[in-house]
């Protein structure tokens, strides 16, 4: 039978099938490790997941928080080790959300900050899913305060940039000469992230537009019991490394906030250096 509409009224489409989700997802920043640190936000989120996509970074400590039905699974991104591809991480996320799953992405550090979080958001609201973040503490600032160093200062630093060593691959990476120059004329403190293993070409390029003599600090393990440390000028900052044997995951600081902490390490006895 045919069916005619009048122009006053328009025929109405059929329903379209919608798929409801039930579910959530949460990316949480675990900070650098250091369980106090969690924020309580981040703290109630933990503890209302059912199921946890867990960093490599994040510790035993915080993924202990938990509840004891909850599912966790182990989703690691460590450079130059066996990662898991962040394609099937985003699978991973966009299903449990679609099972109910009340999903909590937990990452070490702060989300935003190197952490993939952005593309973790597009990936779940492309699929139409609503998500909430958390910020956590970020390793570059943990790893400064822990030395009792400040960012910025009205007399060393004007500011401060956060920056990664690690380059996507295919990409040229940080143009580490432009910077050094800025950093030196801007009197930015510069925080480096993922640069231990290339350290030799960072040292190399800043020494271009930095003096020989910048301050410079490794934090390895930052706010974790197994934190290690050392000071150091640009110059030496390879050859530190190798001395010290510090490695990953670390963070490199640069910039004259450090002077205080260099001058106090200066004046120690070379026993107690050694001890340290």
């Amino acid at each position: 039978m045919t069916q005619v509409y009048s122009d006053a009224i328009p025929p109405v489409a059929p329903p379209r099938r919608t798929t409801t989700v039930t579910g959530s997802c949460t990316l949480v920043g675990a900070g650098p490790g250091d369980p106090e640190l969690l924020t309580l936000k981040a703290l109630k989120a933990i503890q209302q997941a059912t199921v946890l996509l867990i960093d490599d970074l994040v510790g035993p400590d915080i993924a202990a928080l938990a509840p004891a039905q909850a599912r966790i699974v182990y989703v690691g991104k460590r450079g130059g080790c066996q990662s898991t591809p962040q394609a099937f991480i985003h699978k991973l996320m966009v299903q449990a959300v679609r099972d109910g799953e009340q999903v909590v992405r937990l990452k070490g550090g702060d989300p935003f900050v190197f952490g993939r979080g952005g593309e973790e958001v597009e990936a779940l609201q492309a699929e139409g899913i609503e998500v909430r973040v958390v910020n956590g503490i970020t390793a570059g600032l943990a790893a400064v305060t822990s030395l009792c160093v400040p960012l910025t200062h009205r007399e060393h630093a004007h500011g401060v940039v956060f920056v990664t060593g690690h380059a996507k691959h295919g990409s040229t990476g940080t143009d580490w000469r432009a910077l050094a120059a800025t950093c030196h004329s801007a009197r930015l403190t510069l925080v480096i992230y993922m640069g231990v293993s290339g350290a030799a070409h960072i040292q190399a390029e800043l020494l271009t537009g930095l003096p020989p003599h910048t301050p410079v600090a490794v934090v390895q393990h930052a706010s974790l019991p197994e934190q290690r440390h050392a000071v150091c000028t640009l110059d030496k900052l390879t050859d530190m490394l190798q001395v010290e044997r510090l490695g990953s995951p670390s963070v490199i600081v640069v910039g004259d906030v450090l002077q205080g902490l260099q001058a106090v390490q200066a004046r120690e006895p070379a026993s107690q250096r050694a001890a340290a």
